[in-house]
């Protein structure tokens, strides 16, 4: 158990018999009233999000949660196959729990949050950025940098991002997995 006092960006709450985890909240003191905690919250086993308030003060119940590392081996018709870095048991996630699963390349680190009590994975968290290499993109017309243009490019992992005019074929760049935009390109 835990109070509004307690929230934090990240904290899990069991809601409804699911698991929520806190994306943002705001603790309000209106001139008239009581005071009262706002949050949005989205959900670990359906990706859905929920806006809620609570009353300052108020008790809500914590669901245990844990990020273990795993790192990715490959995709077959059963689904996206990890291994835990620790035990180096394998096991099978399905699509649906793995957010940007278009910017995931073999050998990749990731965290797999796991409900403790049930043992039954939740979401897979990949790392903020990853590395990946462009195969195909349209070559940039020399000069024309003055605007802030964009061009579709495919990656290794056949995903495609927007990158500017300047980056061509054959170029490592970083790609930021929260929203799947270009960041930068790698030295």
């Amino acid at each position: 158990m835990a109070s509004t006092a307690d929230f934090k960006n990240g904290l899990c709450l069991e809601i409804n018999n699911d698991i929520y985890s806190i994306v943002d909240f705001q603790h309000v003191k209106p001139g008239k009233g009581a005071a009262f905690v706002r949050t949005k919250m989205k959900s670990l086993t359906s990706g859905k999000t929920l806006d809620k308030t609570f009353n300052a003060g108020e008790k809500v119940t914590t669901a245990r949660v844990e990020k273990r590392p795993h790192q990715f081996l490959y995709k077959d018709d059963m689904g996206y196959h990890f291994m835990d870095t620790n035990t180096f048991e394998q096991i099978m996630i399905e699509e649906k729990l793995i957010e940007r699963y278009d910017l995931l390349k073999d050998g990749q680190l990731v965290d797999i949050m796991v409900h403790d009590e049930t043992e039954t994975p939740l979401v897979v968290e990949l790392p903020p950025f990853v590395e990946l290499m462009i195969t195909y993109t349209e070559p940039g017309i020399k000069g024309d940098t003055a605007t802030n243009a964009l061009k579709p490019a495919t990656v290794e992992t056949g995903a495609t991002v927007m990158v500017p005019l300047f980056v061509d074929q054959d170029i490592m760049i970083k790609v930021d997995t929260r929203d799947g935009s270009y960041s930068e390109r790698v030295k």
